[in-house]
């Protein structure tokens, strides 16, 4: 039985990093464990992991995850820049990713030596002396991979373009609209992504917390759509053990996303069988 945890870091030293965990059961894939920042994470029932600073946060929600999860972890698939290299501008990750996907309004940002800069170097090194190597060609069981969800949610959705579930971009996405509609739409996305989610890995629903779009803060929309982020890596990660994902890039860095396809359907997944329900479980 193996186990994946799911990153979706913050670039900067300031934001919180949305983490979720997925181990695998008889019959398929269940969310053990989801937050929307690394202390959180941290400080679930049953995980005895210290209070993390930002920086240093992924290799103590590693920690936190063999607890959780009974056993060491087998993926770490993380939403940042990762490369073997210092990171000083766009790599050919990047530009592979933004060939096939820019079209689809998927392309990458642009990383620097600033942002994500050390915060990237910082998690990379931490995370390969704990034993998890970055991964960026071949058949991968073990170790640390780059993830990106926009491209990924294409591909698990079977979608035309990127997903609008940003609430950040939410005028963007409908500048003719009120502000509450927006937020309904936004609330919709979410929802919707959570439901396609739970094709991946069981329990994805039930984890995510309640929300209120109507009345819900700028903070509490950011902490569910990091946590909702962070679960797409671990899904994504899934996707990389079971070689139903392929690496955009070179040796030096490389983005893994679903092949076309290989999303599966409701239909085609088995209901696992979810381990005993306790503490630390959502």
């Amino acid at each position: 039985m193996r186990a994946v945890l799911g990153i979706d870091a913050a670039w900067t030293t300031t934001q919180p990093s949305g983490v979720a965990l997925a181990v695998e059961v008889p019959g398929g894939w269940h969310l053990r464990a989801a937050a929307s920042s690394y202390g959180a994470f941290c400080a679930l029932p049953e995980s005895t992991t210290t209070r993390p600073g930002l920086i240093d946060g992924a290799s103590e929600a590693l920690e936190a995850a063999h607890a959780l999860a009974g056993r060491p972890v087998d993926l770490v698939a993380v939403d940042m820049p990762l490369s073997r290299t210092p990171i000083v501008s766009r790599r050919a990750s990047d530009d592979a990713v933004s060939r096939a996907y820019g079209g689809r309004w998927a392309g990458t940002h642009t990383p620097s030596a600033v942002r994500p800069g050390a915060v990237s170097d910082t998690l990379r090194a931490a995370l390969e002396h704990m034993g998890y190597k970055l991964r960026t060609s071949g058949l991968v069981s073990h170790g640390l991979i780059e993830v990106y969800p926009h491209p990924a949610l294409i591909e698990f959705a079977s979608a035309e373009r990127r997903l609008p579930y940003k609430f950040g971009n939410r005028r963007s996405y409908w500048p003719d609209q009120p502000s509450t509609v927006r937020s309904l739409n936004i609330f919709r996305e979410m929802k919707g992504i959570a439901s396609l989610m739970e094709n991946e890995i069981s329990g994805v629903k039930a984890a995510m917390p309640e929300l209120d779009y109507a009345k819900a803060s700028g903070r509490e929309w950011k902490a569910y759509e990091d946590m909702l982020d962070a679960v797409v890596c671990a899904a994504v990660g899934i996707c990389v053990l079971e070689g139903r994902a392929v690496p955009f890039g070179d040796d030096q860095s490389a983005i893994w996303i679903p092949k076309p396809g290989s999303a599966r359907s409701r239909v085609e997944r088995a209901t696992p069988e979810a381990p005993p329900t306790g503490p630390g479980s959502s």
